[in-house]
Order: structure tokens, then sequence, then C-alpha cells
């Protein structure tokens, strides 16, 4: 079971929260009496994983909200919908993310792993970080992996035009989540904000779902063998609920520690670059 400290009073909210890792971060912050918004795409699907947890903790207080996040316009609606409805935010985590064996185009005209895993966390994020910073001290959990490590920023070929392979294109969107983390915990020095990435471990999550050929046989033979998504989703709740955090920012954590990103993931410039890039495709200025 993963463990959180007690935050009551506290406005969550957590992204791809219908199974796996965020659905046992949005249950552990709801043990922890948190009101929390869980965010997915199927209505079926997100309506029954707020039952669960109402039925798991009964005082819980759990509000839906539906988006397709490889979406730009779903996710301004759903960043106006969380405004409309919390007078506040103290924790967001960002931890919806797929990997897709086969190269596809959102209607945004991305290709949907940079879209889904790296571009959606920085664009609700930025649509919802006046509300995090007028409920400072706050924080803000990216779920990145340590798939980063092998992660480049192909930055004449973002979208995999080119050249497309699952692993690279997820690979690269990790390694977004990292440099997007630092260059925003930059920005948000002095603000009482927080933001932290980190590695959940290798877990038997459905996050291949999408995925077929060799890539998902692989992962269907491999997963019985994996660490569960309660364990998964400790890193998560202890950068969200933690007082040991409560003034860490920028860093990258795996097992509830600090540990060093790839010298990609620390390269300022590179962040700097990402940050301008991604920018540029949410059609937003700085």
């Amino acid at each position: 079971m993963a463990n959180a400290a007690p935050i009551p009073c506290k406005i969550c909210l957590v992204t791809g929260a219908t199974s796996g890792i965020g659905y046992e971060t949005a249950l552990g912050l709801a043990r922890a009496g948190a009101r929390v918004g869980i965010v997915g795409r199927d209505a079926g699907r997100t309506d029954a994983a707020a039952s669960r947890i109402r039925e798991t903790v009964p005082s819980a207080v759990i509000d839906v909200f539906l988006a397709d996040l490889s979406s730009q316009t779903e996710i301004r609606r759903l960043a106006a919908e969380v405004r409309a409805l919390y007078p506040r935010l103290d924790v967001l985590v960002n931890n919806a993310g797929a990997i897709f064996d086969a190269r596809h185009v959102t209607v945004d005209g991305l290709e949907r792993t940079w879209a889904l895993d790296h571009l959606a966390y920085m664009q609700l994020t930025l649509e919802l970080l006046d509300l995090v910073k007028a409920s400072a001290p706050a924080r803000i959990v990216n779920v990145a992996s340590m798939a980063h490590k092998r992660g480049r920023i192909d930055l004449e070929d973002i979208d995999g035009a080119r050249r497309y392979g699952a692993l690279k294109a997820y690979s690269q969107a990790k390694l977004g989540n990292v440099l997007f983390t630092a260059a925003l915990a930059g920005r948000l020095a002095g603000t009482g904000v927080t933001a932290n990435s980190l590695h959940p471990g290798v877990i038997a999550s459905g996050f291949a779902g999408g995925t077929g050929g060799w890539f998902g046989f692989g992962w269907s033979l491999i997963r019985p063998f994996l660490s569960n998504p309660a364990d998964g989703a400790a890193t998560s709740l202890h950068l969200a609920t933690s007082p040991e955090v409560d003034s860490v920012s920028g860093l990258y954590f795996s097992k509830r520690r600090p540990v060093p990103t790839s010298s990609l993931g620390r390269d300022e410039a590179l962040q700097e670059q990402v940050w301008t890039l991604s920018l540029r495709q949410l059609g937003r200025a700085e």
C-alpha cells in the first residue's frame, strides 16, 4: 500500500487516474484526507475509478474530469473546468502517459507520444499555474521515467517524421518531462511552489496498453514480474505530501530519494531550448 502524509483540506488533481500508478496516487491522496480531482479520457472508466476510491475511503471527496490530454483544446477546457470548480489547487500530479508502437499524429498535428507524455504536462501546468501559485505553498509533481536517460531531444525531428521508434519517442518525451521540470522550478523560485519529477519504478501498469507489435508482446511477457502500481505511486505520494520535501524543487526522485538525472537532463541550455520549442508547439508566449 502506498502511504501519504496527512494533508486534510488540501485539493489535488491527478491525471491518468483511472488505473495503475495514477489511480493509486489518487487513492493515497484521498486516504490522506485531500479532496482529489481525477482526470481520465473515458467516462465509464473514470466514474468507476472514482467509485472504487469512494468505496475504499468512504469520507473521500472525489471529482471527475474528462479530457483527451493529447488535444490542446481538451486541455484548455479541462483547465477551465478545474479553475471554475476549485478555489485553490495545492497539488498537481501530471501522470498520464503512454507508449505507442506506431507513429500517430494528434488533432494538433503533433506526434502523439510527445504531445501526450510531454506537452500535456507543460500545457496543463501552465494553464493552472496562476491557481497553483495563489495556493502556495503548493507542489507540482511530474511522473517521468528512468527511460529519460536513454532519451535524446531531436530538435530537427521532434515529431519522428523521419525516423520513429516507440522507445525512442517515449524516452525523448520522458527527457522532456525532466527538462521541463527543471526549467519550471527555476521560474518558480520564490513563489512557494515546488516542481519535481520522478521515476516510479518499472511497474505493471497499463501504460503500454496502446502498443502492439514486438513491444506490446514483450511487455505482456514481463508484466507479471514487475512491481505493483501501489509501489509505483509511493514516490509520487512522497513528493505530493511529505514535509521532508516542503522546500525541495527542481530535483528528480526515485524510491523517494533524489537521484541524478542524465547529463542531458541537467543541461540548462537544452532546458531552455525545449521550453521555447514546447511553447511554440502550444501556441503560447513566454
